[in-house]
């Protein structure tokens, strides 16, 4: 217990150390991010927080890990290539193709050379046990897409970051409870990290955390979600053990995962890129109603929290009846801040109509009265 404590406070300690320099040296050689059409803030903001979290996260592993530490020399190397991808990406650019080409060779480090993999559905979709040639491409994909829906819901100041942190410390706490103390010790690790960047990020923001940050959370949170789904039916869980773990491992996940589902599908229903950045996230609904920035990320912490505490309430239920009842929620509530604003819109353009219709119809009075005066 004292390591974990020790590790959340080195991690959190180092961040809140580096983040000033890192600010001025960001300032001084001109590594903004520059305002634009799609993008919300107005000001140069740096966006090497990414540099921070990193070096937080793998000072404070080094420092105090324990002998039970697994050997994970791969997933160390897929987090390098990822890191180092991002770092280009927010200093001189990197096309998504290339940012994709590195986040399949780090999901392959991980799963074929680190058997860090999804081995089982636990009754999902009637399926069990998972075949190797199928488990490697699921388990790709599923690095893949949870690395980049933490990319992609990196909007608003303190979103990602607030989001992140709320699983990282869900995992961390639910692997202490089931006694993997090297799993448990990364998860605090990466809590530490984000919460040390938060104090500098929530709006208005003072650093981004930049792809060199998105990827690397994203890449670390998906192992986790892994070895999350692979350890909790186990006997290893002992008390803890969960038999709906995919079900609960996505209403951990719920908001950064509908948010990347919901967008990609919007933007291929108009025969667009999925890669081509737009303003139709859940995050710029809510601020089209009138939210700022702070009360956008409160508005998602608690939702967040709500789908993990009910899937946990539903834990003893089968794992389709879960799933199917987050979904079903997810697909209502994740809607409702577009239709709010949509049903607005048509409001003030009814009242727009009648005052031009009433409008009109007292200057065709005028009229006719001026004619009959005459």
């Amino acid at each position: 217990m004292v390591n974990l404590v020790m590790i959340f406070a080195t991690s959190l300690l180092i961040v809140l150390f580096a983040i000033p320099s890192i600010i001025t040296v960001a300032k001084l050689k001109g590594l903004y991010d520059k305002p634009n059409d799609r993008k919300l803030h107005t000001n140069k903001i740096p966006r090497l927080g990414g540099l921070a979290i990193f070096a937080s996260f793998t000072v404070s592993i080094c420092l105090w890990g324990t002998t039970d530490f697994p050997h994970m020399q791969y997933l160390t190397a897929g987090l390098i290539m990822l890191f180092f991808s991002g770092l280009k990406d927010d200093i001189i650019m990197l096309s998504p193709v290339n940012k994709l080409v590195m986040q399949i060779c780090a999901a392959a480090l991980v799963c074929i050379a680190e058997n860090i993999r999804i081995t089982s559905f636990h009754g999902l979709f009637g399926i069990n046990e998972i075949p190797f040639y199928l488990s490697v491409p699921l388990s790709m994909f599923t690095l893949i897409v949870i690395t980049n829906a933490f990319n992609l819901i990196d909007g608003v100041d303190g979103l990602a970051g607030g989001l992140s942190f709320i699983v990282s410390t869900t995992f961390a706490f639910w692997f202490h409870l089931i006694n993997q103390p090297a799993w448990a010790l990364m998860a605090f690790s990466l809590s530490g990290a984000i919460l040390g960047f938060l104090f500098f990020n929530f709006n208005p923001a003072k650093i981004f955390m930049g792809d060199a940050g998105s990827l690397t959370i994203g890449f670390i949170i998906s192992v986790f979600t892994i070895k999350f789904i692979d350890l909790s039916s186990t006997p290893l869980a002992g008390d803890f053990k969960v038999e709906t773990a995919p079900a609960l491992a996505i209403a951990i996940l719920i908001v950064p995962l509908y948010d990347t589902l919901r967008v990609v599908l919007v933007r291929l229903s108009k025969k667009r890129s999925p890669f081509k950045a737009d303003r139709n996230h859940i995050h710029h609904w809510l601020l089209k109603l009138g939210l700022t920035h702070r009360e956008v990320c409160y508005t998602l912490y608690f939702i967040n929290l709500l789908f993990v505490s009910m899937a946990f309430l539903l834990k003893d239920n089968s794992t389709i009846v879960v799933f199917s009842t987050i979904v079903a929620i997810a697909a209502v509530v994740g809607q409702l801040p577009a239709y709010i604003y949509r049903h607005k819109i048509t409001e003030l353009e009814a009242d727009f109509d009648e005052s031009n219709l009433l409008k009109f119809e007292m200057e065709e009075k005028s009229v006719e009265n001026e004619y009959k005066k005459n």
